[in-house]
């Protein structure tokens, strides 16, 4: 269906939601069941996410077909290292999150209450259509978390399949069952930010709970055909503890196992944890390090120019297969099977004909009005 795209809001009937039993004396309220955070909104009222609102006692959002920006980048930097690598991928975001990250370094947007931010109008066809003019193999819901546009993430993703263009989620991962069966069913990928491994973290620093995001985790590996990665930004003193990178480390290949790629990104002081120091490199590599002692067969650091922890190495006769700096690579030795060529070891992930790299360059474009 056709939308107006041009005003600031859109009123696009939202999903996910239900009526909640009208106690006397008080105003009629709805309820959200798209997070665990169950925002309980009166008329007028928005949730945390800013972005789906009460309108006459039923859920409205108030950005779908809107954006933030549209940019062709590589893959590499969703990060995905194991998904199509040195492709191009068709970035966009909306405003608004569900959490309530202290350190979020992409404040400007994911906490914008200020739509006139949106500057760009697109339908999922348009956006799907654009995709495969610009040579995007992907389109990526990004910047912010899509969580919260849920309902035009997926008409995007339903109009990039009759295209053939995949599509990738880079998100918090907070996000129920129900909803979340029906964005995961029409994703090709995710990179989920597994922000920490405790309670406390999450719920001082994010407004969140730990165990939310690893129940979806364990959903999207287990029962959906999406592929999987992982990053956590490790914060000095906050959440980069040996004790605490093991146990996560030690948990994913419990739960999820040992192919699962894990990356771990260097923090940059930003938004209210400005008075913190940046991640020194060290303590990237000594993260990868556990992981990879706690059975991890694919760890990367990133945020930083360390060629060692961007490369796939083959798990078994351990031969650097594609070298990566930051999101360039300087080496691609995998066939298109994606097969090692020196012990046929088969590498987990999605790969296909390899061509030449996109490399680093970020290409920010302009959809046409459709």
């Amino acid at each position: 269906m056709e939308r107006n795209l041009k005003t600031p809001e859109s009123n696009y009937p939202a999903r996910w939601w239900h009526t909640l039993p009208h106690e006397e004396g008080k105003p009629e309220r709805i309820q959200c069941d798209l997070c665990p955070r169950d925002c309980k909104l009166h008329e007028g009222q928005r949730g945390a996410c800013f972005v789906r609102q009460n309108i006459a006692d039923r859920m409205v959002l108030t950005t779908y077909g809107r954006s933030s920006g549209f940019c062709i980048d590589p893959i590499e930097k969703k990060p995905l290292n194991h998904f199509y690598p040195g492709s191009s991928i068709l970035s966009f975001g909306t405003a608004g999150c569900n959490l309530a990250c202290k350190f979020c370094q992409n404040w400007d947007i994911s906490k914008s209450k200020d739509m006139d931010r949106l500057m760009d109008a697109a339908s999922p066809d348009g956006i799907a259509s654009a995709a495969a003019a610009y040579g995007a193999q992907s389109v990526a819901f990004t910047y912010n978390d899509p969580v919260v546009f849920a309902e035009y993430a997926i008409d995007t993703a339903v109009a990039c399949r009759e295209r053939s263009i995949k599509t990738v989620a880079v998100t918090a991962g907070y996000i129920h069952p129900e909803p979340a069966r029906e964005f995961y069913a029409v994703m090709d990928a995710a990179n989920v930010d597994l922000k920490a491994f405790t309670d406390e973290f999450y719920v001082k620093l994010c407004g969140g709970h730990l165990q939310a995001v690893l129940d979806i985790l364990v959903y999207i590996h287990h029962e959906t055909s999406c592929w999987l990665e992982i990053t956590t930004l490790l914060i000095p003193g906050q959440n980069d503890s040996v004790s605490e990178i093991k146990a996560l480390s030690e948990w994913v290949v419990r739960e999820l196992g040992a192919d699962v790629p894990l990356h771990f990104t260097a923090f940059h002081p930003d938004w209210k944890m400005g008075d913190l120091p940046p991640t020194p490199p060290s303590t990237l590599t000594h993260a990868r390090r556990i992981a990879r002692d706690a059975g991890l067969n694919y760890v990367y650091t990133g945020n930083v120019h360390d060629t060692e922890g961007g490369t796939t190495f083959c798990p078994a006769c351990h031969a650097a297969l594609i070298e990566r700096d930051w999101y360039n690579i300087r080496r691609f030795d995998l066939p298109d099977d994606g097969c090692c060529p020196h012990c046929q070891t088969r590498i987990a992930g999605r790969f296909g004909k390899f061509g030449k790299p996109f490399g680093a360059q970020r290409i920010p474009v302009r959809l046409a009005r459709r």
